[in-house]
């Protein structure tokens, strides 16, 4: 398959969006290891979400 004049262009932003998003997928997924670590830390320490009461504790 011929891609014309235009094959190294084409070919290096591919290669360019695949790394942002491969970048983009680790950088989440260490956020979110993070942040699961910061509520297990919170959790163990007492401080218990307010999504975890039910509406009578609320009263």
């Amino acid at each position: 398959m011929s891609l014309g004049p235009y094959t190294s262009f084409i070919v290096a932003s591919y290669a360019l969006v695949t790394a942002v998003v491969l970048i983009l997928i680790i950088a989440i997924a260490i956020d979110y290891r993070s942040l699961r670590q910061r509520l297990r830390e919170l959790d163990q320490s007492g401080i218990t979400r307010r999504s975890g009461r039910s509406a009578a504790d609320l009263r």
